[in-house]
């Protein structure tokens, strides 16, 4: 019974309760605060726009949990009898010091807010800094992480982000060869393929500046009919994937032929 009684005296000690409080009340804020700004900026309606409110989603989002690790710290140090109205005044005395030692923090925020208030890149994008060309997979206040398509992740603070080529913000132009049987009149081909790019731009993320761009080449066994696809950069891939589709299935349905190579075996036999 003591036992219980002892824990129960251990509990009530308000530097105990107290800190359990502080600390449920901080998660409690900061979910609540990162919630509240999530659905109030991130409306967008373009994919970009999105990508661009889900990055300051996550900048504010950083701001609001260092807040509340700053109050919630002061809060203890009251709790256990700590003069926190000392240690406030005293701070004004060391913020040069404190400036100085922080003043690459200071840069790496400023140049934080600034890349995403000029549209410099977003996580999401496809971008080269530094010669290394990657996704931006995360940032925050001080810091931003491109990750490669072959793995490796650069991380590079803020205040050393000087040029950025953004090739997410510019569209993708896929030019795709068609090789065509040399047989086929080039007026019927040529009426296929303009059909084809008119069905590619009801493909989502396929821009109306699409076309046919004519003959680019007469090979050994066909002639190459070149279109240039004008589509979304995030989605060139994809959209790539289901251009070619369509072409194959054009051309079966139209009955023009695709020349593949072909390798005649003789056996050793008189002939």
């Amino acid at each position: 019974m003591k036992f219980f009684t002892n824990i129960a005296l251990f509990f009530s000690k308000k530097e105990i309760y107290g800190l359990a409080i502080i600390i449920f009340i901080g998660i409690i804020v900061y979910k609540l605060g990162s919630k509240i700004i999530e659905e109030i900026v991130n409306r967008g309606k373009s994919k970009y726009e999105r990508k661009k409110r889900k990055t300051i989603v996550n900048l504010l989002s950083n701001v609001i949990k260092w807040s509340v690790y700053i109050i919630a710290a002061f809060f203890i140090l009251d709790l256990y009898g700590v003069n926190t109205k000392a240690l406030i005044a005293s701070l004004g005395v060391v913020s040069a010091i404190i400036g100085l030692s922080f003043q690459d923090t200071a840069k790496d925020i400023i140049n934080g807010i600034s890349i995403i208030m000029d549209n410099y890149f977003v996580v999401g994008d496809i971008v080269t800094i530094n010669e290394f060309t990657g996704e931006i997979i995360e940032m925050t206040l001080r810091a931003t992480k491109i990750k490669k398509n072959t793995g490796e992740v650069l991380v590079i603070a803020n205040r050393n982000i000087n040029q950025v080529i953004n090739i997410s913000q510019k569209k993708a132009n896929l030019v795709i060869d068609i090789p065509t049987a040399y047989e086929l009149k080039s007026d019927k081909v040529e009426k296929t393929i303009l059909k084809i790019v008119e069905e590619a731009k009801k493909i989502k993320g396929v821009s109306d500046e699409s076309k046919y761009l004519g003959i680019s080449n007469f090979g050994d066994s066909s002639i190459d009919y070149t279109i240039s696809i004008v589509c979304n950069q995030d989605d060139k891939w994809q959209i790539k994937r289901q251009v070619l589709k369509l072409i194959k299935d054009t051309y079966d349905k139209d009955k023009i032929s695709i020349p593949y190579q072909q390798i005649e075996v003789h056996y050793d036999k008189k002939i």
